[in-house]
């Protein structure tokens, strides 16, 4: 193999291309909860359908907890972890929390929203560091 000069001489063959996700979190008046939304890209970073992302998505979420809705600051279609689950399954896990360790702060809930998050849609890396 000869590596390409307009790549630096990098081999592109060596590169495992993947889909890419910008992440925003917004709050839901309604639920008063968090919300996810995801804007996915593909493996030549192109913007991906929001139906593509369904494909990233736990079998058991897609179509369900996971919606197309227009993201509310930018109006495009965008996957959505619709909250309507997200007060009940996080009061859950704190109680959880709480019967070892008292009282949860900020920095925790928010750490076990991801986590919560990440079992909706496992195929994007998370970086829990607190």
């Amino acid at each position: 193999k000869q590596a390409g000069a307009a790549n630096g001489g990098v081999d592109d063959d060596d590169i495992v291309k993947t889909r890419t996700y910008d992440v925003s979190i917004t709050y839901d008046k309604y639920y008063q909860t968090p919300r996810v939304w995801l804007n996915g890209y593909d493996e030549n970073r192109l913007v991906l359908k929001p139906q593509k992302a369904l494909e990233d998505v736990s079998a058991d979420h897609a179509q369900k907890t996971v919606t197309i809705d227009p993201h509310p600051h930018t109006g495009v279609p965008s996957a959505s972890i619709h909250p309507c689950k997200h007060g009940s399954v996080m009061k859950k896990l704190v109680v959880m929390m709480t019967e070892d360790k008292g009282v949860p702060n900020v920095d925790s809930y928010l750490f076990v929203f991801l986590k919560f998050i990440a079992s909706v849609v496992p195929t994007i890396e998370y970086d829990y560091t607190l």
